[in-house]
This record gives C-alpha cells, sequence and structure tokens, in this order.
C-alpha cells in the first residue's frame, strides 16, 4: 500500500479509502491510484481486511451435488449478485439434502467467518435444518417459501402459478385435458407444480389423471412418455422440468406420435437448449437472475441492519410459446 501511495502521489490512507470503495476520494485522486494499483498489480489482502475491520466480505452458499439446470443456474445466479454486490461467496456442496449434512455444512461456513448464508434449499429436510440452526449469522433460503410465520426469509418461484399457466395454455388450446410427469415427491417444488396443474384442471371442470412419477431427469420422462405414447387419448403433456420433457419428446417420437400434431408437450425451467429442440419446446420461465439478486437483497439486509425477518418472495414466471404445443388435431 505505501508503494501504491509512492506512485500515486497520495497518502497510504488516500489509498486505504480508495481500496475501501470511500466515497469521500476526488475523482481524479481515485483513478490515480488505481492506476497505480494496476502498475503495481497490487492485490489487496483479504485476511489483513478482515482481522482489521472485522467484516469478512464474504458470504456462503450450500448447495448439493447436482447436474439439474435449475440448482446450477441458481448457483451462478447468487454469485453474480454477491459480486456485484461486493461480496465474494464461499461455496460448501453437500451429497445429500438432508438435515445432519444441511446442517454440517452451514457450520462449516460459519467457521469461515462468512457474514451471511445462502442455503439452496429445495427439499424439505434443508428447510427444516434451517429453522434448526441459532440466527445470529443472517440466513437465506433459497427454493422454499415456507408460509406464514417463518423465521428465515425465504426466496422462490411461484411453482403453482407456472403450472397452471402451463395447464391452461393447453387447456385454452382446446386440449380435453392435460396429463402429467411429475418430479421427485420430497421436493416442494415438485409438489407446488402439481398442485398448480391440478388446480388449473378443477377450475376448468376437467377430469386430473394421475400424474406419472419422474426424478428430474431425460431417462424419467423417456419411460413415462413411452406409457402416455401408446394411449391415443392423451393429447397434451405437462412435464414439471424441461429434462423430462426432453425424454418425453424422443418417446413420442419414437411412437410415431407427433408433436404437436397429435400430443402437445409444455415443459418447466426454459433451458437454454428449450428453443434449438425439435420441436422448439413450449415452456415455463423462472427468472434464476432476479431469484439470485433477491436472495441476496435479503441477506446484505439482514447483515447491514442485524434484523432477523420472515419475508417471504415469490417470483412471477412467465410461459414461453414454442411450436410443442398446438390445437389438437380432432377439434
Amino acid at each position: 500500500m505505501r508503494d501504491v501511495a509512492h506512485l500515486a502521489g497520495v497518502s497510504h490512507q488516500t489509498v486505504s479509502r480508495v481500496v475501501n470503495d470511500h466515497p469521500h476520494v476526488r475523482s481524479e485522486t481515485r483513478a490515480r491510484v488505481l492506476a497505480a494499483m494496476r502498475a503495481l498489480d497490487y492485490q489487496p489482502n483479504v485476511a489483513a481486511r478482515t482481522l482489521a475491520t472485522n467484516r469478512s466480505r464474504t458470504v456462503g452458499l450450500v448447495t448439493f451435488d447436482t447436474t439439474l439446470f435449475g440448482p446450477s443456474f441458481m448457483v451462478h445466479a447468487i454469485e453474480r449478485a454477491a459480486r456485484e454486490a461486493g461480496y465474494f461467496v464461499s461455496i460448501v456442496s453437500a451429497r445429500e439434502l438432508d438435515v445432519p449434512q444441511v446442517r454440517d455444512a452451514i457450520r462449516r461456513l460459519r467457521e469461515q467467518a462468512v457474514e451471511g448464508i445462502v442455503t439452496l434449499a429445495p427439499v424439505a429436510a434443508a428447510w427444516t435444518a434451517l429453522r434448526q440452526e441459532p440466527l445470529d449469522v443472517p440466513l437465506v433460503g433459497l427454493g422454499i417459501v415456507a408460509g406464514e410465520g417463518a423465521d428465515v426469509p425465504m426466496v422462490a418461484t411461484d411453482n403453482a402459478a407456472g403450472a397452471a399457466l402451463a395447464t391452461r395454455h393447453l387447456l385454452e388450446l382446446g386440449h380435453r385435458t392435460v396429463h402429467h410427469v411429475a418430479g421427485p415427491a420430497n421436493w416442494p417444488e415438485a409438489r407446488e407444480r402439481r398442485d398448480g396443474w391440478r388446480a388449473a384442471l378443477e377450475e376448468a371442470g376437467r377430469p386430473a389423471p394421475a400424474p406419472l412419477a419422474g426424478d428430474w431427469s431425460a431417462p424419467a420422462g423417456y419411460a413415462a412418455g413411452l406409457g402416455l405414447a401408446g394411449r391415443p387419448e392423451v393429447t397434451a403433456v405437462f412435464c414439471a422440468n424441461d429434462q423430462m420433457a426432453i425424454g418425453v419428446l424422443r418417446a413420442l417420437h419414437e411412437a410415431g406420435r407427433r408433436v404437436p400434431g397429435d400430443v402437445s408437450v409444455v415443459g418447466f425451467d426454459d433451458v437454454p437448449e428449450a428453443p434449438y429442440l425439435l420441436p422448439p419446446l413450449t415452456t415455463v420461465r423462472q427468472d434464476f437472475a432476479e431469484l439470485g439478486r433477491h436472495s441476496l437483497a435479503l441477506l446484505v439486509e439482514q447483515i447491514s441492519t442485524g434484523s432477523r425477518g420472515g419475508e417471504q418472495f415469490r417470483s412471477a414466471p412467465s410461459l414461453v410459446v414454442r411450436s410443442s404445443t398446438a390445437t389438437p388435431l380432432a377439434s
């Protein structure tokens, strides 16, 4: 820091103010200091700054081993939001999101002196683990909204509303009913999407076929699709995520059922590949960037104010209509 100060012709206190983004530094002075830092390849010592300020400027993120698009993209969204807010992110990945492993991951992050923790909590056990943690460190759950009276802020997509959008879209095209390939029963997201699908059918006075169980994967969708393909009364399918919809599309193609001529298919998530499938997939889009920004904003608010509220935030999904849905030929 003394070398930077000497090259920039300022005091080391001024260099410190620039490093810590202090507002009371003239723009030309700041530019001169930053130029000197680049010339000398000066890198602030984060550990030293933590000791001096008693702030790590680091937040923790508990996630789990997964290749699923939604959770992995949420990790990216949180990291980006944290960077924009001036925070580093320390990630701990649990093998399974059960109560002991989530609590262990939170404890490991607290040992690193993180200022707050976001937990990717798509299963009920993760929510249970959050409620068992002492609230001396700010916590935010991402992936579940626990309802009124929750003591941990939670952020999630309105899954039921998204499923209802998909189901109503198919009914409005003229399909008599909509079949559903559901996600795992222990995922609240899957239950909410199933509930939204069923509620839309009941509201329209249409029968609700028994949902087919899946595990979010394309092979699970393929297996469900093989069963649906042999049933001529099936003309519309809503899948709880895009990966399973991809499996359904393959099964229908192999069985000679045309999409959307014979069967319309809708997914959920809007993965980057969805517009490039054959046919392009109609799907429900989640705003993962908004989820990341809002979860980080709730965490930073707790860090800044010391409050420990239980705000529950729902992000509204949107329907993206592409070529995999159409009016049934019999209509």
